[in-house]
């Protein structure tokens, strides 16, 4: 089985990142005791409003997948009788217990979990009328998080003029898993993905019912960071999804391989294989004695054996990888953002491979590994700063190549891509060699610098924090309104275009112009040729950590 001790600690690294109202017409709401009221289509809904904006927590956009239900694509939820109490926001999907979770920087108190976990929030500017709808998709590696984050309170984005929503949708083994039971019970002979498809069903519940809170379902923005962004990505190849969003941003993005259904294919085993394989390691003599098996079990045994969390090429739902699809042009054709931080991997450092013994041995393993390139990593990623060098390749790879692979990609396709990165640091994360870490643009971009999870670095109560937060804000709700980013009395955000442009976010945004250069030449060449060889991954086996490259064909560097 392809599942080394390697995948378990990636997994349990993983596991640890990171997730009064005016009616537009007299008859579309109206206000109970407890608070304004919405008469969606799906049902009445109470908020709570505060500070000029309404809220509306905890909607169920899809029946619960318990049961029979497991596994099975998203249904549409019934229609509810009287108001609905949307106060408090609905329970996590359920995620693993991971080992040290507590200690980590991303750690937040997660709450009771339950598979009746398909809901949504929405956050509705006073006077909305036509907004512009930016969805949240939140970030835990397919895994981990939930809407419910304080950090992802859209309270400050909807007072920009937009109004907000955040989804939840199912994680892990009990979202992603494929099984050859489970494609034949499909319609389409497919399985997995089944998160993928929450995210599918919650946008269409948004173009169906957005309207009667003021939202305009004809400009829907979707965003997320890290596994957000991967599903922000997914969306974008997948045929099912397109129309029902008009713009997308991408904070964070890794374009990874992923497995097959039902053949091995790019150094993957077929997902249908690793789904017999967990269930061999659950115990479970069929099918339907995993759907029996209590959630939190399941998914905690899942992570235990080493189950790795990812979507599936199933040739329906998903028909390519994700880099073939941008190749082709088949992705949805909408304006985009991407971006990425320079100091990702500062808080990712379990992904890292051990370091070498010295600059000699570290010289030595990437000339073995990267064969006629190792001249290029070797002057991109020096030995003398083995340290420095480790955190910069991987970053390189994954969020760096991939960001602007989206924005060349699009900008082919004649669409508006706007690339960005987060280099901005603060005493306290810089202290703790955490600048501008993995998913620390965040609360800038919703505005909640001072609702960050108990371990973050704290970012200081200072005018300059603030000010970047708003011109972030601004931007992102500028973008999903008329799919330009302008923020006022800062600089105007260049299309990356012909010029390669992009913007520096960091003591104040600033214009800049090729952000990779040589690097991203260097990583297109590297999964240009895995990919023409076909059976080696790419994703985090980067620098010491690569297999030896294959070598170089026609139509790669």
């Amino acid at each position: 089985m392809p599942y080394s001790k390697f995948s378990r600690s990636l997994v349990a690294a993983l596991a640890l990142t990171i997730g009064g109202l005016l009616p537009p017409s007299a008859s579309a709401h109206a206000r109970s005791d407890q608070g304004p009221v919405v008469d969606a289509p799906a049902g009445p809904v109470a908020g709570r409003s505060e500070g000029g904006v309404t809220s509306f927590k905890g909607i169920p956009y899809a029946a619960p997948p318990i049961g029979d239900l497991r596994w099975k694509p998203p249904r549409e939820a019934a229609r509810w009788d009287g108001v609905r109490d949307a106060f408090d926001f609905g329970p996590p999907c359920y995620q693993p217990s991971v080992p040290g979770a507590a200690n980590s920087i991303y750690f937040e108190e997660i709450g009771s979990m339950s598979e009746d976990c398909l809901s949504l929030n929405v956050w509705v500017p006073e006077n909305a009328v036509g907004a512009p709808v930016l969805v949240w998709i939140h970030g835990g590696a397919l895994v981990s998080g939930a809407s419910s984050f304080d950090m992802y309170d859209g309270t400050r984005l909807a007072q920009q003029g937009a109004v907000v929503v955040s989804i939840n949708y199912r994680l892990g083994a009990l979202g992603f898993l494929a099984h050859p039971e489970l494609s034949e019970e499909s319609s389409d002979s497919i399985s997995g993905n089944y998160g993928l498809m929450d995210q599918i069903a919650a946008l269409r519940w948004i173009e169906e019912n957005i309207a009667a809170f003021g939202g305009n379902p004809d400009n829907v923005t979707i965003a997320g960071e890290s596994a957000g962004a991967l599903s922000v990505m997914w969306l974008m190849t997948a045929p099912r999804a397109h129309g029902l969003f008009d713009k997308a941003i991408m904070q964070s993005a890794y374009m990874i391989s992923s497995p097959a259904l039902k053949e091995s294919r790019n150094g993957h085993p077929a997902a249908e294989e690793i789904g017999t394989w967990l269930q061999g390691e659950l115990g479970a003599p069929d099918l339907a004695a995993m759907r029996d098996m209590e959630p939190g079990e399941l998914v905690n045994r899942a992570t235990r054996a080493g189950f790795l969390t990812w979507s599936t090429v199933d040739g329906v739902l998903i028909p390519h990888q994700i880099a073939e699809t941008f190749d082709r042009g088949e992705q949805a054709k909408v304006p985009l953002i991407a971006g990425f931080n320079s100091g990702e991997i500062r808080s990712l450092r379990r992904l890292l491979p051990p370091p070498p013994s010295g600059a000699k041995a570290y010289e030595a393993k990437i000339r073995e590994l990267y064969g006629d390139l190792a001249d290029v990593f070797l002057a991109l990623y020096p030995a003398d700063n083995i340290d420095e060098s480790m955190l910069a390749a991987p970053r390189d790879a994954l969020y760096g190549w991939t960001a602007e692979r989206l924005a060349i990609k699009q900008s082919a396709l004649g669409q508006a891509a706007y690339l960005y990165l987060f280099d901005h640091g603060y005493p306290e994360a810089d202290e703790a060699g955490l600048h501008a870490f993995h998913a620390s643009e965040i609360p800038y971009v919703f505005g909640t610098i001072h609702d960050t999870p108990r371990n973050w670095p704290r970012i200081p109560r200072e005018t300059a924090e603030r000010t970047l937060s708003d011109a972030m804000m601004q931007y992102w709700v500028t973008f999903a309104r008329d799919g330009t980013p302008v923020a006022s009395g800062q600089v105007d955000w260049p299309a990356y275009g012909d010029n390669s442009a992009f913007l520096v976010f960091d003591e104040t945004p600033q214009e800049g112009a090729e952000l990779l250069g040589t690097r991203y030449d260097l990583n297109e060449a590297v999964v240009c040729r895995r990919r023409a060889a076909g059976n080696q991954p790419w994703h985090w086996n980067i620098g010491l950590a690569s297999p030896p490259l294959p070598p170089r064909v026609e139509g790669c560097q």
